[in-house]
């Protein structure tokens, strides 16, 4: 048990604060192998984190690293570093604190080494890098205690995976290190707490007051959302109504080109020149530094962002978010949220801005979910293999290995827990030869065993490769923009397949600024500015996000109230009609409705297994349809629903949704698709069997896509079963195909379909006809066209009334 010592409580009272009782306990639990906090934003949990380090360094004792802090973001990092030199100042402790990620300078980096701070704030990926080195024990010889903040991010991807293999390794030089997570919003605490946990230590899970309820409804607008699109442009004027109504507003979107396109309709409107900002990962740094330096002064009303904002960076000013766009993920949303009224015992403020008619029915199943504290999250598998291929080769670069040692040493991660010894093996081997079809080649020879009987690399000088390709975030292949020029402005980064399909003229958003496309020169986009009002194509697409399974559930039992008396008036009638004319899909089946239009015939099979799992669906019953003679012409995939057309009638569905005859034809599909090619490279990449940086300079997206296109050619033909190969299905199946939610609605439905004969198009089915043949042309002409089209499908199915 650690007492909070006096000089560290006198500082609380200095500033008129009381030691929460969650920062208390904290500090009297500093001895438990490992302690999960979870605490709601603005509570205290980072000082909640540091006070038993704090304590523990008061009496001036303690040499070398003491504490070490993992963030997933490097700005948090450095916002927590100048957070915590504040109290440390204060109270007069002789404790040194430093960052260290990316962006730290190499001779700062070299002096960490020898010299470590007492509390060194990093990354994932700048620790899996200090571990690759041959003084790692020494650097890490007396470290006590591990803070991981914002650990329910970590967990959702392979940084975490590679984090807890880090740690595991780090306890292994320090037996007694103690670990520490922090988060607001975690859905499953006991399966976070197994992830954090030294297996199979114990992980005591310490839950504070989450305080008030937030304060989050829709906003009320004059003008109802279309019937298809994500811009919101509808609500433009009532969002900048709530910007000015409030301190500091940051307004999220869910993808980087609705971002840019919501910030550009905004400043148009913007006719009191209200200081407005965007932030997004495609952004230059500078940019987005000059952003967050705006906002720590409180130079900014509003910011229009992405997922960039979603974690820890502590603004008070911040009174209100407004999320555009359906929430997809009710824990993500939470998160959101937080970001405002950053304080202890303040609830949080938030408007939710559905882009169209659907969304409505979406955003109002996540405000009941949020106000029900039903978060949502699927179950974590075992840890993927990829991240445990690369943290060989890391464990190679530190110095000679036991392969024994390392296999228990890796299954004290909690994500590695049930790793077997032939999955080792398999990695091992991989690691060591390339594997079978590969083992001829001399580059993939890595590894050779010394005559003692430990294993070493079989080139050193092959470290430094490993080093430069160290991580596990796969950003799309993106190119750097400039303004044309001598010493022309960096912008930001747009997606290497964007920019292959500009020729010169075009104009595009970036950064909020309409700029013209001049020339490719060395991987740099040239542009210059543009002085239109309108651009003529959307920039980058980013990420989509898939509707989670929990929320689509909460939709559809929603959709089967008689009435709606949550959903405002025109979203109501929608539904009405939708049942008068066909009827609501249920939970209990797969609703399908069969209808024609403009001369041919249409087939709607509404699913709720989200945009991966129903574009999956889409392309898998096109292929059997084609085998069945019913020549279809394509389809169209949302969160809900396929949309598939064609010149034949589908008369009987159910042979098209036997489970066995799916499975056998996307086994076949996947064989020759660019999915398994475009999997197979992300996992080639993290298992270290491709480098993106070589001697400091970093592949293009197509060099490397070449290279992973050979490779998996090769291994398909020769070494079909080859590690690489089996981890790119699993990945492929869980990600980008998301088989199993297929599974889930097939399981859901026990089978049962519901096939409706109708003879004009359903409300629900009408926004997918709005997506089909939709071209990346902005600006009022695409809007104009949207509106015809709207009205003119409305006229032709009844429903010009709505």
């Amino acid at each position: 048990m650690s007492a909070i010592p006096a000089p560290i409580e006198s500082w609380f009272q200095s500033k008129g604060w009381q030691v929460h009782p969650h920062q208390r306990e904290m500090a009297e639990r500093s001895d438990r192998p490992a302690l999960l906090l979870i605490a709601p934003t603005g509570g205290g949990k980072t000082m909640a984190g540091f006070l038993p380090t704090l304590a523990e360094l008061a009496d001036g004792k303690h040499e070398g690293l003491h504490t070490l802090y993992i963030s997933p973001l490097k700005a948090l990092a450095a916002d927590i570093r100048r957070n915590l030199q504040v109290p440390v100042d204060e109270i007069g402790l002789a404790v040194r604190i430093e960052d260290r990620t990316g962006d730290t300078p190499a001779s700062r980096k070299k002096r960490q080494r020898a010299d470590p701070p007492h509390i060194l704030l990093t990354t994932p990926e700048s620790l899996a890098l200090l571990l690759s080195y041959e003084d790692a024990p020494r650097m890490f010889k007396g470290l006590q205690r591990v803070v991981v903040d914002e650990i329910h991010a970590l967990a959702e991807s392979k940084r975490g995976d590679q984090l807890m293999l880090a740690l595991a390794r780090l306890q292994s030089f320090c037996p007694g290190l103690r670990r520490v997570g922090l988060s607001a919003t975690v859905e499953d605490p006991q399966g976070i707490a197994d992830f954090l946990a030294p297996h199979p230590d114990p992980c005591d899970i310490l839950m504070a007051d989450p305080g008030p309820d937030p304060d989050i409804r829709m906003l009320e607008t004059d003008e109802a959302p279309p019937w298809s699109g994500g811009g919101a442009a509808y609500a433009i004027p009532a969002v900048l109504e709530q910007v000015k109504q409030h301190k500091t507003t940051l307004i999220f979107h869910n993808t980087r080109a609705q971002a840019e396109i919501f910030f550009h309709n905004l400043w148009l409107a913007n006719e009191d020149s209200l200081p407005i900002g965007i932030h997004h990962g495609s952004l230059d740094r500078a940019q987005r530094e000059k952003v967050e330096q705006a906002m720590v002064r409180g130079d900014l009303r509003a910011v229009v962002c992405t997922g960039t904002l979603d974690l820890g960076i502590d603004w008070g000013d911040v009174d209100l978010i407004i999320q555009v766009g359906a929430p997809k993920n009710v824990k993500r949303l939470v998160q959101r949220i937080g970001r405002a009224n950053h304080r202890y015992n303040a609830p949080s403020k938030a408007l939710l801005v559905p882009a169209n008619r659907y969304e409505v029915v979406e955003c109002v199943a996540a405000l009941d979910a949020v106000k029900e504290h039903d978060l949502d999250g699927d179950p974590r598998g075992p840890g993927p293999l990829d991240v445990l291929c690369q943290h060989i080769l890391i464990a190679a670069c530190s110095g000679p290995f036991d392969p024994d040692t390392l296999f228990h040493e890796f299954r004290r991660a909690g994500p590695y827990r049930v790793l077997t010894r032939a999955q080792f093996d398999d990695c091992f081997t991989f690691c060591a030869t390339g594997g079978y079809a590969l083992q001829a080649y001399d580059r993939w020879q890595r590894l050779q065993e010394r005559p003692d009987g430990q294993w070493q690399l079989r080139d050193p000088r092959s470290a430094a490769l490993i080093r430069q390709n160290i991580g596990t975030i796969q950003d799309t292949d993106t190119l750097k923009v400039k303004m044309r020029g001598r010493g022309g402005a960096p912008l930001g980064e747009i997606e290497e397949g964007f920019a292959a399909s500009l020729t010169k003229g075009d104009t595009f958003l970036i950064g909020g600024k309409i700029v013209r496309y001049e020339a490719l020169r060395e991987l740099v986009v040239e542009v210059s500015r543009d002085k239109g009002r309108k651009p003529t194509i959307a920039t980058f697409m980013g990420t989509k996000f898939s509707t989670s399974t929990r929320l689509s559930h909460r939709i559809l039992r929603l959709l089967q109230q008689n009435d709606w008396p949550d959903l405002p008036p025109h979203t109501a009638d929608w539904l009405a009609l939708q049942r008068d004319m066909s009827r609501l899909p249920r939970p209990s089946d797969i609703q399908i409705e069969s209808f024609p239009h403009d001369g041919m015939e249409h087939t709607c099979i509404y699913g709720f297994a989200g945009r991966n799992a129903q574009q999956t669906l889409g392309l898998l019953l096109t292929k059997r349809m084609e085998e069945e003679g019913l020549a279809p012409l394509g389809f169209v995939a949302t969160d809900h629903a396929t949309l598939i057309w064609g010149l034949e009638k589908l008369r009987d569905p159910a042979p098209l949704f036997d489970l066995h005859a799916l499975e056998q034809g996307l086994d076949t599909w996947l064989a020759s698709n660019a999915v398994m090619k475009r999997s197979f490279k992300t996992s080639a990449t993290i298992a270290g069997l491709i480098q993106r940086s070589y001697q400091g300079q970093r592949k293009s997206g197509r060099q490397a896509t070449f290279s992973s296109d050979i490779l998996y050619d090769t291994l398909l033909k020769y070494d079909p079963d080859h590690l690489l190969m089996r981890i790119t299905k699993d990945e492929a199946m869980r990600g980008l195909i998301d088989f199993a939610r297929l599974r889930d609605m097939i399981a859901r439905s026990a089978g049962r379909i519901e096939h409706l004969h109708l003879d004009r198009i359903t409300p629900l089915a009408a926004p997918l006809l709005l997506e089909i043949g939709k071209v990346p042309i902005m600006g009022e002409g695409r809007e104009k066209l949207l509106t015809q089209e709207t009205e003119r499908l409305m006229a032709d199915s009844g429903l010009a009334n709505l």
